[in-house]
């Protein structure tokens, strides 16, 4: 049952590097940030796989304020 959550923990996060790396590459800021959250939810993700989610909440905080601050500032 271990190996199970590890390799779903191994998809999760290269999903989210993924997306990361698209995130960044995208030239449409509303496709960046369409692709950053899609990558913050596989981090969110992989730290409930973790049992963190202390860590969860706070993250997707974080996220969400980051995204809106990020947003409104252009």
């Amino acid at each position: 049952m271990q190996e199970f959550h590890l390799v779903i923990l191994a998809i999760v996060v290269s999903f989210g590097f993924v997306f990361s790396y698209l995130a960044m590459k995208e030239h449409d800021l509303l496709k960046a940030l369409a692709l950053s959250s899609v990558q913050s939810t596989f981090f969110a993700l992989g730290f409930y796989i973790l049992a963190a989610p202390d860590i969860v909440l706070a993250y997707l905080a974080i996220a969400v304020g980051a995204y809106t601050a990020s947003s409104s500032s252009r």
